[in-house]
């Protein structure tokens, strides 16, 4: 398969922000300032967890990747990450948010050990930072009026159609769009997902564009607006599709934190954890990567 080098999405941003520990049964707030000594002390990182019996990582808000809930931090990374270092032997996880685009800058200035947020792998990110194993995979959609009346399933139909996209500022579905040579006088871009809908309960965009699982969850979110998710795709733009595929993230230096975790990820995926973990927020055994998407080749773009 062919990937290319298009910039993840930035989710909406959820109010609440701060750490949080993760462990046991529940998560209890801490507060509501990023540490800055994620990355120092003595010996490697996995080897400090180890020692302390905690390990901090990073989110963005993300719903459903990773984001704060009455207090509590949950998603499908943060989740993941809770199960995988507990068979590590680190019992807690202390998560702090901060902004999408922050995540791998605050990864490398230490303010935390790992990046929870659900983040797509992409060349460019592959040269600041170390990917895990591919996490899942998950298609692109549009979110549309109920019955979608312009029949709107790709974006050559939003192009040949004439109507108007609401996407997100830095994704993936703005570079494809523009790619697909959708005019500038069609595209509508937002900061976070509520603006993308207030857009198109005001009839201002006829469709929103992001993965159908982020736009499943912020419809359930919203069960009274008038919109519906259509069947995901995968785009294809000069004949290269555009997998969505996220990881988890890792400073390059922390080789053996990335290996021990790609090893209980692994066993995560294949005896049926993973899926029980990940249901509650719309993931399927459809999410599962297959063997032919790697971080390998979504690292290299091949």
């Amino acid at each position: 398969m062919v990937h290319d080098e298009w910039k993840r999405r930035d989710f909406f941003r959820l109010a609440a922000s701060g750490a949080v520990v993760l462990g046991g049964t529940a998560f209890a707030a801490a507060c509501t300032q990023a540490p800055q000594s994620g990355g120092q002390g003595g010996g490697s990182a996995l080897e400090r967890a180890k020692k302390a019996g905690t390990i901090k990582v990073g989110i963005a808000g993300e719903i459903p990747y990773g984001y704060t809930e009455g207090g509590n931090v949950t998603g499908e990374s943060p989740e993941v990450a809770k199960a995988v270092f507990k068979n590590i032997g680190i019992a807690k996880v202390e998560a702090t948010q901060v902004e999408f685009k922050q995540l791998i800058p605050a990864l490398a200035a230490q303010q935390f050990d790992m990046v929870a947020a659900g983040m797509a792998i992409l060349p460019s990110r592959c040269k600041q930072a170390a990917f895990s194993a591919v996490d899942y995979v998950t298609p692109t959609a549009f979110l549309v009026p109920k019955g979608n009346p312009k029949q709107v399933l790709s974006f050559e139909d939003i192009k040949a159609k004439g109507v108007n996209l609401a996407v997100l500022s830095g994704t993936v579905e703005q570079q494809v769009a523009k790619a697909t040579g959708i005019p500038d006088s069609q595209l509508q871009t937002y900061d976070g997902q509520p603006q993308m809908l207030q857009a198109l309960q005001a009839n201002r965009a006829y469709a929103g564009a992001l993965t159908d699982i982020s736009l499943k969850a912020l419809l359930k979110q919203n069960p009274g607006a008038a919109l519906e998710v259509t069947n995901g795709f995968v785009p294809v733009v000069q004949g290269k599709k555009q997998i969505q595929a996220g990881g988890f993230v890792f400073r390059k230096s922390d080789s053996d934190l990335v290996t021990a975790f790609n090893t209980e990820l692994a066993k995560l995926h294949q005896n049926g954890q993973w899926l029980e973990i990940v249901k509650p927020f719309g993931f399927t055994k459809d999410n599962l990567p297959p063997a032919d998407v790697t971080t390998e080749q979504l690292c290299s773009g091949s």
